[in-house]
C-alpha cells in the first residue's frame, strides 16, 4: 500500500525519447512488500511514479523543489543556506528514508547549494539508503530550467521539457560530486544513451 504525501502535478510539455535506465530499475526491484519504504522524490509530483511504488508498502514525499533552486545557489551565508534548504524538503518524519529521487536536480545548482542540499537529506536517510541522480555528462548545456522525469511500467525513464531555452551544464565529475557529498558513495554508475550518467549513491 502506499501513502503519499506531495502537491498538485505541474503540466508539462515536450516529451523526449525513452531512455533504458537500469539503476533505476534496480531500485524498483529492492522494494519489498515485507518491508516498509520511504521515498522522497525531490521533483515534482509524478501520477507514473505511484504506479510502480504502490504494490509495495512505500511512503512517497514529494519536494518539487526545481522552483527553488535558484534561491539556493543566491545565499551566500551557510547558515541561512541551510535554513533555505530545509523550507524547501518536506518536515522531517519519525521514519528515516530509504530513497531519494534527485533525477536531474543536482546539475542545477552550485557547488554550496548542492553539498548543503544532500547534507540535509542525507541527515534524514537510514545507513545504507539510496539517492539516485541524473548529471548531465556528454552535453555542454541543458534546458534552463528542470523539466521531469516519469517512469514506464518496463522500467525506463521518460524526460520531459518545458523549455526550449538553455543554459551552460556543470558536467560534475564523480570526483566532484563526492567532494560535494559528504558521507555518500557512489556505488552504480552507467551512462545512458542519452548523455546523461545514471549513479545511485549509497548512504
Amino acid at each position: 500500500m502506499l501513502t503519499a504525501s506531495s502537491r498538485p502535478a505541474k503540466p508539462l510539455a515536450a516529451a523526449l525519447a525513452p531512455v533504458n535506465a537500469p539503476l533505476f530499475r534496480r531500485l524498483l526491484e529492492s522494494l519489498s512488500d515485507e518491508r516498509r519504504s520511504v521515498v522522497l522524490d525531490l521533483g515534482s509530483a509524478c501520477p507514473e511514479l505511484v504506479a510502480p511504488l504502490t504494490p509495495f508498502r512505500c511512503r512517497l514525499e514529494i519536494a518539487d523543489m526545481g522552483d527553488g533552486l535558484a534561491g539556493l545557489d543566491a545565499e551566500p551565508d551557510p547558515a541561512l543556506l541551510r535554513e533555505k534548504v530545509e523550507a524547501l524538503l518536506p518536515p522531517a518524519g519519525k521514519e528515516p528514508l530509504d530513497i531519494v529521487l534527485c533525477w536531474d536536480l543536482l546539475n542545477y545548482l552550485q557547488r554550496p547549494a548542492l553539498s548543503a542540499l544532500m547534507a540535509s537529506v542525507g541527515a534524514r536517510m537510514r545507513p545504507g539508503a539510496f539517492a539516485h541522480a541524473l548529471i548531465v555528462y556528454s552535453a555542454t548545456s541543458m534546458p534552463r530550467r528542470p523539466g521531469g522525469f516519469s517512469p514506464l511500467p518496463d522500467g525506463r525513464l521518460t524526460e520531459t521539457v518545458t523549455t526550449e531555452a538553455q543554459r551552460n551544464a556543470p558536467r560534475y565529475s564523480s570526483d566532484d560530486l563526492r567532494q560535494m557529498m559528504r558521507g555518500f558513495t557512489a556505488e552504480s554508475v552507467m551512462l545512458l544513451k542519452n548523455g546523461m550518467q545514471e549513479f545511485l549513491f549509497r548512504r
